[in-house]
């Protein structure tokens, strides 16, 4: 099972882009990946835990691998690898 987390600010610009690619990978890999959306404005110990100093970013099963919006290629050849 792949985790995936997506550390995101209601003030960011970049973060829906950030949630619509895990959104899509979701789709294509389905019941083997869960998501969660992680508010740092809400839960900024775990932003904290993890070393985010920026959003959007994304972790792959507690590993921060995405600081910044990653393409769906990059987000998928992250997610096979």
């Amino acid at each position: 099972m792949l985790k995936v987390e997506v550390f995101t600010s209601p003030s960011c610009p970049y973060c829906p882009m950030a949630e619509q690619v895990v959104d899509e990978a979701k789709k294509e890999i389905g019941k083997g990946m869960e998501v969660e959306v992680v508010n740092i404005m809400t839960d900024r110990q775990r932003a904290v835990d993890y070393g985010i100093l920026a959003v959007p970013a994304i972790a792959i099963n507690g590993v921060v691998e995405f600081v910044g919006a990653p393409t769906q290629e990059e987000l998928m050849a992250k997610l096979k690898a």
